[in-house]
């Protein structure tokens, strides 16, 4: 097996590219990959300051990496959410990428700064682990994002995720969530944009990559992720991309360029009537927010 590029011997072979790459090919595909869909979405502007959301796995920890070397002006963030081990051990991976790499890690941990961890939180809103987790991500990286004046939240959501969150909001045809399953969330009053610029890798290629690069990743699942939906779509998916390579790419592709237009307007209209928290300030349908009314559950436990 040759490499496609260099014709030298190769050591990843990428499907439903019909393609196998050596080493160094390989990270640059990847980096290529990553400026292509930032230039196509318009993800991140010349000058501007990208806070990634970064968990001490492959996927985060990666994109981190290519967004430094592509000479963008990106600090990290971790949530530490209070899951015993397993926080502790992704966080010294997140820790020790951003000391490597001499990058600036902001970390907000939930037990400390609000009073709950996931398993107490998901029990106070009655809710799954990951929707609590979930809810407390995305209040805590826009905030983040607010407070510290950046311009983007990007995160590590690669074309499996993608394409598997797409399957299930298919499934069942929550339009609401179809209307804002965009590469690119623009930003309205209180909301910073978010992006996701890998969604042009895979999991494999993400794992590879770190491999490649030296870049040390927790392996293990989420305790907490254990059940969840989204994990069954994925294995479905990838039966599917095992028969006919290049299926992923099709379905979530082929929605974004085809579908995706229809289900926006019912996602513009859920943000006309938006308004101030009056506990936080951040952006709700309802007097209090979401992660607010969380909070205020969890401590009263």
């Amino acid at each position: 097996m040759r490499c496609r590029r260099c014709r030298r011997p190769a050591i990843v072979d990428v499907r439903r590219h019909n393609a196998a790459f050596c080493a160094d090919c390989f990270v640059r595909h990847c980096r290529d990959q990553v400026a292509r869909a930032i230039h196509h979405f318009e993800m991140i502007g010349a000058g501007e300051r990208v806070l990634v959301a970064v968990s001490g796995g492959k996927d985060s920890l990666g994109l981190w990496d290519i967004l430094l070397d592509l000479g963008y002006a990106a600090d990290g963030l971790y949530l530490g959410l209070g899951i015993g081990a397993y926080s502790d051990e992704s966080h010294r991976h997140a820790a020790g990428f951003a000391a490597a790499r001499g990058a600036s890690l902001v970390t907000v941990d939930l037990p400390a700064d609000y009073g709950y961890d996931i398993e107490r939180g998901a029990a106070a809103a009655r809710r799954a682990p990951c929707s609590a987790c979930g809810l407390s991500k995305r209040h805590l990286f826009n905030q983040a994002a607010v407070d510290g004046g950046f311009d983007v939240v990007a995160t590590g959501h690669n074309l499996d995720d993608e394409a598997a969150v797409l399957f299930g909001n298919v499934l069942r045809w929550n339009t609401d969530y179809l209307g804002r399953q965009l590469p690119v969330l623009p930003p309205s009053e209180g909301f910073v944009r978010k992006v996701k610029p890998l969604i042009r890798l895979g999991e494999r290629e993400m794992a590879a990559y770190c491999v490649v690069r030296g870049i040390d990743y927790i392996v293990e699942e989420c305790p907490m992720a254990e059940g969840n939906r989204h994990l069954g779509y994925k294995d479905a998916l990838n039966r599917i991309e095992e028969q006919s390579p290049g299926s992923k790419q099709a379905f979530y592709f082929g929605f974004i360029e085809r579908t995706a237009e229809l289900f926006r307007p019912g996602a513009v209209a859920e943000q006309a009537g938006l308004h101030p928290c009056l506990e936080c300030g951040s952006p709700t349908t309802g007097d209090v927010c979401a992660f607010c009314a969380l909070v205020a559950r969890a401590r009263q436990q």
